[in-house]
């Protein structure tokens, strides 16, 4: 009698390795800002105000009219005031403010970007601005970006990013 065997190997099933992408970014740039002229002015109205006891008034002070033309700030008149009883004690506080004159027109800027005679009023925030002086910014190739600085209100930003992904 013949046998027969049977031999039975192992089958692995074996997956190729796949590299099927692999994604390299290098991404260089850079950024220079020169900061604008401002200037913010509030207008500051006129006021008056008068306050006491024993006091009698005959004439009440105050703001008279402006002019027509808004070029003058009101002007002040005179009060005419006098103690009620004469020996007793008395309190007299008398406030005036002289609000800013409109402008209707804001100075326009030099060649160097500024305000040379911006309108003041009241209440200011006046900022000029930046120079570029030495501002500037390279990019190469082969390293980082290189930034060099400027003036005052100025600002240089230089960035390099690199990016690998490998996906299967």
């Amino acid at each position: 009698m013949v046998r027969k065997a049977i031999l039975l190997l192992p089958f692995f099933a074996m997956s190729s390795v796949n590299a099927a992408e692999i994604t390299s970014r290098i991404t260089d740039s850079v950024q220079l800002t020169v900061d604008g002229p401002m200037v913010q002015s509030t207008r500051v109205g006129s006021s008056y105000s008068v306050s006491g006891n024993n006091i009698s008034v005959t004439t009440l002070g105050g703001l008279a009219a402006g002019d027509a033309s808004n070029t003058t700030p009101s002007p002040l008149s005179a009060g005419d005031y006098a103690i009620n009883n004469d020996g007793e004690t008395f309190s007299f506080t008398e406030t005036a403010l002289v609000g800013d004159v409109p402008v209707t027109t804001q100075s326009s800027l030099s060649s160097g970007g500024r305000i040379d005679t911006p309108n003041i009023y009241g209440s200011t925030t006046q900022y000029q601005g930046g120079t570029p002086g030495s501002l500037a910014g390279s990019l190469n190739g082969t390293s980082v970006p290189t930034v060099t600085a400027g003036g005052s209100g100025t600002s240089a930003i230089g960035q390099r990013t690199i990016e690998l992904s490998v996906f299967q």
